[in-house]
């Protein structure tokens, strides 16, 4: 039998500012819409796809997109059930985010020579696989800033 595979890339405008917030570990969770427009019929249609990032790449995400902003996410599709505050059970469908690209230079201020800024999530350790002690080996905060077009 074959693998299950669960992969998405999508490219949109930010509908609003990131929202960021921290759960009870401590980790960053970020949240933003993306309007990816697609062609139906000869009438283009739009897409509102809610994206969430977590730990340094929300934080990322955070700190550089903006309303309005172009951007290129690659991730996972994650559908999870939920009760609401009056107890209804509840569907969310969200991209969990791997990788986030800006594609808008205009917007960055960014010069002729500028090929955009690239971030991905760091790689969670997982147990008793010999993680290593600095929370999973991904960019720490001197090579995000080498890595920063800006």
């Amino acid at each position: 039998m074959a693998g299950s595979f669960n992969r998405i890339t999508l490219v949109g405008n930010l509908t609003r500012d990131p929202e960021i917030r921290y759960v009870g570990s401590g980790a960053a969770v970020t949240k933003f819409t993306l309007a990816v427009n697609r062609r139906s019929k000869q009438q283009e249609e739009t897409d509102y796809i809610d994206c969430v990032a977590w730990d340094k790449l929300a934080e990322t995400c955070n700190t550089y997109l903006k309303k309005g902003m172009s951007c290129l996410v690659d991730g996972r599709l994650s559908i999870r059930s939920y009760d609401d505050k009056d107890g209804n059970k509840r569907k969310a469908t969200e991209v969990v985010v791997n990788t986030m690209q800006m594609l808008d230079r205009a917007n960055r201020g960014g010069g002729a020579g500028d090929d955009g800024g690239t971030f991905e999530r760091e790689p969670r350790p997982r147990a008793g696989v010999g993680a290593p002690a600095n929370g999973g080996g991904g960019l720490d905060d001197a090579s995000l800033e080498d890595e920063i077009p800006f």
